[in-house]
């Protein structure tokens, strides 16, 4: 019994920031029953990317010591916006634009959890019965001083930053979600960690035992520096095509690669700690992260498809070989001209954001027509001609050059 309860402390401690207070984990483990796991997800986008499967892959590692999933989308909370890490108040989003992306959530969770086992609660079930009354009772429960000790209030009010009401009532609606869920363990990023405690406090206010806290660390995204989010452009969908999420994976550095393996494989840490050890003996990092990229196509897509995937990826990238499917674009030079500047061509065909980014690849030796790297900026595409356009690895176009 106490080795399956410490093999079970090892599970879900593995990609822990914190677990608050362990203790009190352990406790509730060694009492036998299932414990009632929380996470909640506000439908602020209709896309889940991997940066969210963090938190879902550790809901799945309890579900697999046969725990109970709850997973909370917040409709109600979505509608007031969570200001955590918000620099300003985040404009509320309209109910049914709530309503359409959680719909979309419980169709994505359910490529990684198992839809048998995993009840997906709606707060605003018990919220939208509050009434004002209620609400103000809830808001009573806290300080603003309290609240002001939360380090993104602290910081917009030194600044003078305007703060909404409303966002003070974020974290007591999350909290209140713990009270009536009566959640045993709730889950969260680092950065949801005043939130969570919010749930213990009004827990011990309603003399309900209160629940432990499970931070999960912030997943970087694909530059490897900031966090994985949609706005920046630094993401995997889950919904991303088999192709093109394969293809994310190649692209982070090796040394993101082990951060992802530990965040989002759901490997034996002794084995990825082999691949280690392979890569300082000699092994191609390459090879490795082949195997993160199937296994991550694999969660979503199957076996074959994962498969597939990289097959194209090695025919494509290491092969020299470029996609059968490609824009074809049709672009005008001015009369008079020979043809249309290198730089000028790529960002018209949507390769490059701007000519500077266009100049910039080419100094990266990342730019190629018909297979031939481009090294003298000064190139023209001549008209009449058409040739194909690659900006790195991702980027291809047929384009034809005619005169005006």
């Amino acid at each position: 019994m106490m080795g399956m309860l410490e093999d079970s402390l090892e599970l879900i401690r593995r990609g822990a920031e914190e677990i608050l207070p362990e203790a009190e984990l352990r406790k509730k483990l060694e009492r036998g029953r299932p414990l009632r796991i929380k996470a909640g997800f506000d439908p602020t986008a209709p896309d889940l990317h991997l940066g969210h499967t963090v938190l879902i892959n550790k809901l799945r590692q309890f579900q697999e010591l046969g725990h109970e999933i709850c997973f909370l989308i917040g409709d109600f909370t979505g509608m007031i916006g969570d200001p955590t890490g918000k620099s300003k108040t985040r404009p509320p989003l309209k109910s049914e634009d709530v309503a359409r992306n959680a719909e979309t959530y419980k169709e994505q969770v359910f490529k990684i959890l198992d839809p048998e086992r995993t009840r997906v609660m709606f707060n605003s079930e018990w919220m939208s019965r509050l009434e004002v009354a209620g609400m103000v009772q809830l808001a009573s429960r806290y300080t603003v001083a309290r609240m002001l000790e939360r380090d993104d209030f602290s910081r917009r009010y030194k600044a003078g930053t305007p703060i909404a009401v409303c966002e003070f009532l974020y974290p007591l609606i999350q909290g209140w979600d713990s009270v009536v869920l009566k959640a045993d363990v709730e889950l969260g990023g680092t950065d949801q960690k005043f939130n969570l405690l919010m749930g213990r406090h009004l827990q011990e206010q309603e003399g309900l035992e209160p629940q432990v806290i499970l931070t999960m660390p912030i997943l970087e995204g694909l530059d490897g520096v900031q966090k994985m989010s949609k706005s920046l452009g630094n993401y995997i969908g889950v919904g991303d095509p088999p192709d093109e999420m394969f293809g994310k994976v190649m692209s982070i550095s090796d040394d993101l690669m082990w951060r992802w393996f530990n965040l989002l494989s759901f490997r034996p840490v002794s084995e990825i700690e082999g691949f280690r050890r392979e890569i300082d003996e000699g092994r191609n990092p390459r090879d490795v992260k082949f195997l993160l990229g199937k296994e991550i196509v694999a969660r979503f897509y199957g076996e074959a498809l994962a498969l597939r995937a990289y097959e194209t990826f090695v025919a494509r990238f290491q092969k020299g070989a470029v996609p059968d499917e490609m824009p074809e674009i049709t672009l005008v030079a001015e009369a008079g001209t020979s043809g249309l500047p290198i730089g000028q061509a790529l960002c018209a065909a949507g390769l490059v954001s701007s000519t500077s980014e266009a100049f910039r690849m080419i100094k990266q030796g990342a730019v190629k027509v018909d297979g031939e790297k481009v090294v003298d900026r000064a190139l023209d595409l001549v008209s009449g001609d058409s040739c194909v356009c690659q900006v790195g690895k991702r980027r291809f176009a047929r384009v034809t050059v005619v005169r005006s």
